[in-house]
């Protein structure tokens, strides 16, 4: 992910250097080296991975929300916040149904407060393909608006150096460049899910994404320049299994390459019914992911009736782990979901 570096006052002629690299990272290569914001816990997050992963739950409303803190070691820590909500509808007199719903995405990087907010509304037409099976064929699209601002104040230039001492009244010498921009952005994907076997809680997908399939060429503080931003493609697998009458296990993968960054997440969940209810009440699920060459991620997750929380921490492991200073990546995330009562 993107993040601007902070900068220290202490030392001029380093400062410069500091401020030209950090300037080039933040402004110049915005788009072509930036990955988008994301979360070690995808499966909290399914618009992000893949729109047409919407919906794919049991029950017909969800609403989450997961809080990403990470890189304490530096002045300021990097803040993600996403709220996600989806409500399914039946179509037809068929089996096939639609899903509706929206991701808002609030990040916060870096000294100058770097701040990306999107607001991306979702729809998912699920087409069955056996009922027998529980199969279907989901095409879904998100299209909305991303926002991205800066506080100039927080900034300093070497034009704010006075002989060798930094002088915030001075101008930042940064003539075209604005505090904010916005930009249309749409993403599309198709998923294929199924029922394994005659057990419906044993099920599994697979889909592909194409996120940015517009390409906003305004992606830049900089009003002069052409700077589009970077398509990103998304391979999503996951299965559930029941091991017994109350344990299973659910494996889950992403795939995605945004430019010259591409990242590989992987792991399982294993889950413990705590009653003997036909239907359970309260459930445990222990894991881990694995970001290859970056993080091994812990996840312990509570659900209870229609209630779930889970926490995860990314341990790093890659050279990054010397500059973090053992310190990784928090998350906790917090999802409702329920099925609607019918009448007999």
């Amino acid at each position: 992910m993107y993040r601007i570096t902070n900068v220290l006052k202490s030392k001029p002629m380093k400062n410069v250097t500091t401020l030209v690299l950090a300037f080039t990272a933040m402004f110049s290569t915005l788009a072509t080296q930036a990955q988008d914001a994301h979360f070690s816990q995808m499966f909290e997050t399914p618009v992000l991975r893949n729109p047409a992963i919407a919906g794919l739950f049991k029950g017909d409303v969800r609403v989450q929300t997961v809080y990403r803190t990470q890189w304490n070691a530096v002045a300021s820590p990097y803040q993600t916040t996403s709220v996600s909500a989806e409500f399914k509808k039946k179509i037809g007199t068929g089996d096939d149904f639609i899903t509706i719903g929206g991701q808002i995405l609030h990040d916060k990087a870096g000294t100058a407060t770097l701040t990306t907010t999107q607001v991306l509304p979702v729809i998912n037409y699920h087409k069955s393909i056996s009922a027998e099976k529980n199969s279907y064929l989901s095409l879904g699209f998100t299209a909305g608006v991303v926002q991205r601002k800066i506080d100039r104040s927080k900034m300093t230039t070497n034009n704010q150096f006075d002989g060798d001492r930094f002088n915030s009244s001075l101008a930042d010498g940064e003539m075209n460049l604005v505090p904010t921009f916005s930009y249309f952005d749409g993403s599309v994907g198709m998923t294929y899910s199924s029922q394994l076997g005659e057990n419906e809680e044993n099920n599994f997908y697979v889909g592909v994404a194409y996120h940015h399939f517009n390409k906003a060429r305004n992606n830049s503080f900089y009003q002069s320049m052409d700077n589009p931003v970077v398509a990103k493609k998304v391979i999503s697998g996951g299965i559930r299994m029941g091991l017994s009458n109350t344990t299973g296990i659910t494996i889950q993968s992403d795939y995605s390459a945004q430019g010259v960054n591409k990242e590989i997440v992987v792991g399982a969940m294993y889950t413990m019914n705590l009653d003997n209810n036909e239907t359970p009440n309260y459930r445990f699920h222990v894991g881990s992911y694995v970001r290859w060459g970056d993080a091994i991620i812990p996840v312990v997750k509570i659900e209870t009736r229609n209630l779930s929380i889970a926490t995860s921490y990314d341990a790093n492991i890659s050279q990054l782990k010397n500059y973090s200073r053992g310190n990784g990546g928090f998350e906790l995330s917090l999802t409702y979901q329920k099925a609607k009562k019918t009448k007999q």
